[in-house]
Parts: C-alpha cells; structure tokens; sequence
C-alpha cells in the first residue's frame, strides 16, 4: 500500500502550468524564449486597485476575515450583478474564494459523490475534469466542433444527460477556444436544461469583459430565471483587472450551496487574503474606463495572431470573439518531419518542438480535450506575438 492518496492516480498537473514552468526554465538557462502557454494579462494592476490595498495594509486590515467574503465585497458583487447582469442576488448567496479556480472547487467538493457524472464540452480549461475526477465524480466529456464555434448544440447537451448528471459546466467567453455564447445560444441550452431539473449548471464567466467586434456577453441566469436556484455563476476580478496574482474569484447562488462551499473553505483555506479582499472592492466599485481600452488593445493582438497563423503552412486558426486566446489547428502538420528531425504524431510532439526548435511556448489542444491543436495566449506584449507569430510560421515552413 503506497504513501500517497489513490486520488492522486485519478488526475494530472495542470498542462498550463506546465509549460510556463518549462518556459521559465528555459529562459533561466539562458535561453531565448517567448512564452505564451500562461492565461495572465501583460498589463499590471490599475494603481487605483494597488493603492487600495497599500490602504489596507496601512490602515491594519491585516487579521482573519469572514471565512468567505468580507460584507463590503459581497456588497460589492451584489452591486455588480446588478449594474452588469441584471441578476439579483443577496449577500447570503455569493462567496468568495482565493481565485475562480477555489470557488469551481469548493461547488464541486459540496456536492459530488462517486459516480455523479458532470458535462464538460471540450475543448475545455485543464481543471474543469481533474477537480470532478477528485471529487470522485466522473466527467463526461462532449466534443464541439470548430464548425460549430467551438459551441456546445442543445442536441449534444440533450444526448449527454443521464439520470446521474449533477452539472454541466460553461465557459463563456471560453479559455481555451475564445468561444462566446450568445444569448440566443444559451437560451437554446437553458430550454434542454429546463426539461432536466435534476442538472444544476456552473457557469465560469472570468473572461465577461474580454469580448470583441461589439458581441455582447449574457449569462446564463440573465437569460434563464427559472435556472437560478440551480446555477453557480463564478466570476473574479484577475483577467478584467489584471489581478491573477491577488488572487479572488467569487461566485453566486443558491444559499444553501454557498453556505455548503463556505463549509468546505473553512476547513481548508479559510478566508482569501484579506488585502486582496480591499483591493477587489475596488476594482469592482471604482473607475471601470480601462476595461474596454484594455479589451480594444486585446482585439488588435488577436487580429495580429490570427492573420500571421494563417500564413503559416499547415495551420488554420479561427477568428475568437472573446478571451485572450487563439486555438489553432496543426492536423495538416501530423506525419510531418521538423527540421530538428522530430517526427510529429501528436500535438505535444509539435508544441515540444516548436519549444526546442524555436524557443515559442505554447500549450497543446490534447491538454483541452481535442486535438491536434495547440492553444497560445495573446496576453503579451505585440512585439513578442509578432517575433513568436514569425518564429511559428518558420517551424511550419521547415515542416518535411
């Protein structure tokens, strides 16, 4: 009988991760290389933001909080809401954790048992079926097409559900395909959900602020109140605000969820930093003018990246409406020799190579349940895009 927990045998490290550690390795070395595997906004925290928390920090709110969410965040999400979703809900309903990434945790902690299964459309974010799988539930992956917008269709999620089916989880705009659901789109999935009372949702709106070509976002409650009392509507401030290091994610719902994932907080984390809690406040209630000045800098790095992927041979990379990220097809690329002499049979192979051979990293699409792809983020500096956009088109014109 080994040392460590059989869960362990059931999920992998985040591939995300992985490859920006490769990439900070590489550069340590003294190598030459652009890294673009992580999902984390170039630009730094806006200094309203980072005074608020310099505040804090001087006016001594400094000691344990509230296990999940201080009164005058809660407050502050309440209010956001509101002003941007049209959705009401109470302080009681809404929690806040040390990232997005805690809140999915602690709803699917709180709530699966073994063999629950939950719908997960791929492409989909690494974590979503690793933290199903520890939570000893089974992830039922359903593939969408990149004919169909990388969007789940109401037939697939009806043909997914079985009596067994807890949640479905929805990315939207999506990391990692940039995939955004219009309202119309949800309504067509909030119509199946209706018929099966039994499948609760959880809905990751992180990217709500990074949409493009005048698409407008909604959720799912927005569109479809009667889903309320089962819908999980996480959000956080690290990509809008530029606060992945502050770390805050929040979600809403149904008190007796929420008091179920404060449940599971207590006994692990407790409160998220109390510093970060002020600042969030702030990001949440104070100016919001950089947000589509940030989003407008974005929109022309994805057209960069587009185009220039394009170009290269072998790749098709469709248009994303939202998020930060392109998500490229290289299946012409699979057979094909590199110029280093590495034969390419799977996606990890081509990001491996294109690591070693260029110095570019980016995360291949097997790591995102659907293949061969591979997944960059444009959330870097243009010059960068532009040398790696070049750096890529040279590897796949070296193909043999």
């Amino acid at each position: 009988m080994g040392f460590l927990a059989d869960s362990l045998s059931r999920i992998k490290p985040s591939a995300t991760i992985a490859v920006t550690n490769k990439a900070r390795e590489l550069k340590a070395a003294g190598r030459d290389v652009i890294g673009l595997g992580a999902g984390e906004p170039d630009f730094d925290t806006p200094e309203n933001i980072k005074e608020a928390g310099i505040r804090a920090i001087r006016e001594g709110k400094t000691k344990y909080t509230a296990v999940d969410g201080i009164p005058e965040l809660k407050a502050a999400i309440v209010a956001k809401f509101r002003r941007e979703n049209h959705i009401d809900y109470a302080p009681a309903e809404v929690t806040v954790s040390a990232g997005g990434k805690q809140v999915l945790y602690n709803a699917l902690m709180a709530t699966l048992n073994v063999g629950d299964e939950v719908i997960i459309p791929a492409p989909y974010w690494v974590s979503y079926p690793e933290m199903v799988a520890l939570g000893g539930g089974t992830p039922v992956i359903v593939q969408t097409t990149m004919e169909s917008g990388f969007r789940l269709t109401p037939e697939a999620l009806e043909a997914a559900i079985t009596p067994r089916t807890k949640w479905i989880i929805l990315c939207s705009p999506s990391n990692p395909t940039g995939a955004v659901y219009s309202a119309a789109q949800l309504r067509a999935l909030t119509d199946v959900l209706l018929r099966h009372p039994h499948v609760w949702v959880m809905t990751d709106d992180m990217y709500e602020h990074l949409i493009y070509d005048g698409v407008r976002f909604a959720t799912v409650v927005e569109v479809e109140s009667r889903l309320k009392d089962r819908t999980l509507t996480v959000n956080g401030v690290s990509k809008a605000y530029a606060m992945t290091g502050w770390r805050i994610g929040y979600g809403a719902g149904p008190s007796m969820l929420i008091k179920a994932m404060a449940t599971i907080q207590s006994q692990s984390t407790s409160n998220p930093t109390s510093i970060s809690q002020y600042a969030a406040v702030e990001a949440l209630t104070g100016t919001q003018d950089f947000i589509p000045k940030n989003a407008a800098l974005f929109q022309q790095r994805r057209d960069l990246v587009v185009g220039m992927l394009n170009q290269a041979n072998g790749l098709y990379c469709p248009m994303p409406e939202g998020a930060f990220y392109v998500y490229p097809s290289c299946a012409p690329a699979m057979g094909k020799t590199t110029k280093g002499g590495r034969k390419l049979a799977t996606d990890e192979d081509f990001v491996t190579a294109l690591l070693e051979e260029e110095g570019v990293a980016v995360v291949q699409g097997s790591a995102f349940g659907q293949g061969p792809a591979f997944r960059i983020s444009y959330a870097t500096a243009t010059e960068l895009l532009e040398e790696a956009c070049i750096r890529i088109q040279r590897f796949c014109g070296n193909l043999t």
